[in-house]
Order: structure tokens, then sequence, then C-alpha cells
């Protein structure tokens, strides 16, 4: 049975789940297509302030690929390179969404699974969680352009940890080693998602939009042009800044519109 991607909405929020339960959420390749498709088509409303992305039901957030799948879909040259193809839609997709990603992590997140997760803003992880690439016991490498979101994150020490031991890490480890943000007891997982997405979507929209485009774009090693720098200044055209100036001056919550 084929699994799907869903997405529900709750103001300015947006949830994205991998739901294939009964193969622990690993994802098949219609659900690859349908992760970019359904990242690219959020990543175009503005009206949105954060995206969370989770598994469904409690055991996994993704154990990785349907590995069954790769027996007839990924079986050849000319087959691998169009599945990786889709894989790696769906990852830019992913970093490239212009909303505050968060990847919200219960259970196993391990291949594919960690792959999603790196490309989001945060991660956040009950204590259950567990992180990992296990596939050199399956015999094949992982695709360079998906090894890049780990490597990014974890850096090539405890990438290499992950790839030639096969480790798989508990949470306590992957908050150690910079793979996730933060680790909650399983049962206040929920809550801590909750609590912040709304701190995310209580900030001015735009500026969190900035702030993701100078991250990106402050670790590439050219220097800032002089027009970069004219150009970190857009926020004094909008009208979210007078209104967060007012707001602090007047003691009161502002109200952001994204304008």
């Amino acid at each position: 049975m084929s699994g799907q991607i869903l997405c529900t909405r709750r103001d300015s929020i947006a949830t994205v789940t991998l739901d294939h339960p009964e193969k622990r959420n690993a994802l098949d390749l219609s659900m690859w297509q349908s992760l970019a498709a359904t990242l690219r088509t959020l990543a175009a409303d503005s009206s949105l302030r954060c995206v969370v992305v989770r598994g469904a039901g409690d055991e996994a957030f993704a154990a990785g690929g349907d590995i069954e799948e790769f027996l007839h879909a990924r079986d050849t040259l000319e087959r691998a390179q169009s599945y990786h193809a889709a894989v790696g839609a769906a990852l830019r997709a992913i970093a490239d969404c212009p909303h505050p990603t968060l990847a919200a992590i219960r259970g196993a997140c391990i291949g594919g699974g960690l792959e999603i997760a790196s490309q989001c803003d945060l991660r956040l992880c009950g204590d259950s969680a567990r992180f990992g690439v296990p596939i050199n016991r399956l015999g094949f490498s992982m695709y360079p352009e998906e090894m890049q979101g780990v490597l990014a994150i974890a850096g090539p020490a405890t990438t290499l940890e992950l790839l030639l031991e096969g480790r798989i890490l508990t949470a306590a480890e992957a908050l150690a080693r910079g793979l996730v943000t933060r680790v909650v007891p399983d049962a206040q997982l929920t809550a801590e998602v909750d609590a912040t997405t709304q701190r995310i979507a209580a900030g001015a929209p735009l500026v969190a939009r900035w702030h993701k485009q100078w991250v990106r774009r402050l670790q590439q090693p050219a220097p800032l042009s002089a027009d970069e720098l004219r150009q970190s200044f857009a926020f004094l055209d909008t009208a979210d800044y007078q209104e967060g100036l007012h707001a602090f001056l007047e003691k009161r919550k502002p109200e952001f519109r994204g304008c």
C-alpha cells in the first residue's frame, strides 16, 4: 500500500505529515514527488508563517526510503538517477521554502527521514527519537545531493560516524552533535512544537524570511556586496517595521501583517 503526504492548516501554521505508518512512514517515490509539490505550494502562500513536518503516529518520523521499491524503481542507472532526482527535488523544496520550517520528530528518524529533517530550520524531538543512516548494511552509498543537508548540520566527523559505523544515535547524542535543536520528553513534544510555532508566528513574517535568506547567503564564501548590504535595510519600507517600533514604545503586543 502506497503512503501519502497530508497537509493541514491551522491559522498561519501548516502541518505536513509523512503518512505511511505500516512502514514506519518510509517514503516511496510517489511520496517524494508529493512532498516536493506540497512544499512548493506552501512556499507560494504568503499568508503562512510556519510549516511543521511530522510523521504519522508515534513510532517514527520516517524510517527512510521504502526499500522494497528499490528492487524495481532504482534497479538501473537511469531509474536510480530519476528516483534520486525526485528525492533531491523534495529536499530542495524544503530548503528553499521561504517560511520557517520545523521538524517534529518522534521515534525513528532514519535515512531519508534524517535527510528531510536536516533541511528544516529547526528540529525538535522527543527523548525516544533515534537518528542514523545505516545504509552500509544495505550495500549502497548515500547520494551526494542528499548527504549535503546532513553534512551541513552534523559536520564531517558525525556524518562519517553515521555512514561508516551505521550507528543509531539517541536523542541526547543527536543533540550533542548538533543534529537537533531541542529534546523534550515525548509527552511534551506536541506542546513544545505548538509553543515554538506560536513564537515564530508572533514575529514579523517578512523578517523571518529575510533571516533565512541571510543565513543562507552568509554561508557562501563571497563577501557581501555594497548592494546586498543596502538590501538588508529593506525592512525600513515595511508597515511591520513601523508597527513593531510603535508597539514596543506603546508597550503592547505588535500585530504584524506581512507587509
